[in-house]
């Protein structure tokens, strides 16, 4: 007949098994037969034995789990990982001495994986990790046997070790999300109102609105990650909109903005902008030294693109995004003039603080005049501005789909953070 004490034991185990979701911080199992979640396995026990030239190490575990091993040197170890274990062992248990092995820790290693570490006494290799369920209690005993090895044998174990977890092994990591980025501006905001109407509306209200309705146009396709210069109604430099989109690495910016004109209420229509040093004619050049008062009308001091921008990107590359902004511009104006009525030259070129980024395609584009009462009733109709984002979103269709590459310097990026070794 099998002792008092080993009975005790044997009723332990089981008691252990029985109460893993508990040990575990789980809830108890329903009583309707439904079956429990699964949280990490429990190690209930951990047992040192020696024959000959090994020793092994022995888990209780409440159920099997997947584990691999490899040796390391200086000083001499063997490593187990394994997937999340909740170890509920008596204190002390790891500094049991017993042939090969001088102690051993555990612990968890990194979110969802744990790790034992094993001190060897001498060297060793790992052999064939076995799990194998005891029948009369349902406990999974997991063994790892360390086998006595010469010095040379276990350096080139220790050589050929792989120390990722399987887990980063397998699984390849995530690819970058490559679709374009496009940057909405929306003109103005917060201590700058911009144009304001007859009637007290005002251009940052009109235009905040219209952004938010091609951000969301732009996202309901899902071809593009889209992001916002301003997502309420704050006040944001010119040339932190710039530097937004430049940081990002965009791939488009637009800024949305709506002009007035009160000794002109008869004017009407949108007309896109992009950047040049020389402005296409007077009018043009009037509106942007208004829009780069924006930072001046907001108690900012205005500043202007690095100054060494040359040393940076090469005027191949400034070259290069000043004809796709173009490019761009006539796409644009192509599907818009079919939706809305355009000014009498619908693209034209200034000197816009906000379009001076050396390496992003950009475009203003001057949605209508608040000063004329036609134009003011389209920008507040939620129809005129569906059909307008709408045009808006397959002109980027096109520019992207005709689109070449445009290099741009390699980002600065940070060092991935290494996880800590048990010591």
């Amino acid at each position: 007949m099998p002792s008092c004490a080993r009975l005790i034991r044997s009723a332990c185990l089981r008691l252990a098994v029985a109460l893993v979701p508990a040990l575990a911080g789980l809830p108890a199992p329903a009583q309707t037969g439904d079956k429990p979640a699964i949280g990490p396995a429990v190690a209930i026990g951990a047992d040192l034995a020696s024959q000959g030239g090994t020793t092994r190490l022995t888990l209780t575990l409440s159920r099997p789990v997947e584990a691999r091993g490899f040796v390391m040197e200086r000083p001499d170890r063997a490593v187990i990982d394994l997937p999340e274990v909740n170890f509920q062992l008596e204190s002390g248990t790891g500094s049991r001495r017993d042939g090969l092995v001088q102690s051993f820790r555990y612990g968890l290693f990194a979110p969802g994986r744990s790790r034992i570490v094993i001190d060897l006494g001498a060297p060793a290799t790992i052999g064939r990790i076995e799990t194998v369920t005891r029948p009369r209690d349902g406990a999974v005993l997991l063994t790892v046997p360390l086998q006595r090895a010469d010095r040379e044998a276990f350096r080139k174990a220790a050589a050929t070790a792989d120390p990722a977890p399987a887990q980063a092994r397998s699984t390849p990591p995530e690819p970058a999300d490559q679709r374009p980025l496009i940057m909405v501006d929306a003109g103005h905001g917060g201590t700058d109102p911009g144009a304001i109407a007859v009637g007290g509306v005002f251009e940052k209200d009109i235009v905040f609105g219209f952004a938010q309705a091609l951000v969301e146009k732009l996202e309901a396709g899902g071809r593009y990650r889209v992001r916002m210069t301003r997502d309420r109604d704050v006040f944001v430099p010119l040339a932190d909109r710039v530097r937004l989109a430049r940081e990002a690495r965009a791939d488009l910016f637009v800024s949305i903005h709506a002009d007035s004109i009160s000794a002109a209420p008869q004017v009407r229509g949108a007309t896109i902008y992009t950047n040049s040093e020389k402005a296409t004619d007077v009018e043009s050049a009037k509106l942007a030294e208004r829009e780069n008062r924006a930072d001046a009308a907001a108690g900012v001091d205005a500043a202007e693109a690095p100054p060494d921008i040359a040393d940076i990107l090469q005027e191949l590359t400034l070259r290069e995004t000043r004809g796709f902004s173009s490019g761009f511009a006539r796409t644009l104006m192509g599907q818009l003039s079919p939706v809305m009525e355009m000014s009498g030259k619908p693209h034209r070129e200034a000197r816009f603080v906000v379009l001076r980024s050396p390496d992003v395609p950009s475009v203003l584009v001057e949605l209508g005049y608040l000063s004329s009462k036609h134009d003011l009733e389209m920008l507040q109709s939620p129809e005129w501005r569906a059909g307008v984002t709408g045009s808006m979103a397959k002109a980027i269709d096109l520019f992207f789909t005709n689109r070449a590459t445009l290099s741009r310097p390699a980002p600065t990026r940070r060092s991935a953070a290494v996880a800590p070794v048990l010591p």
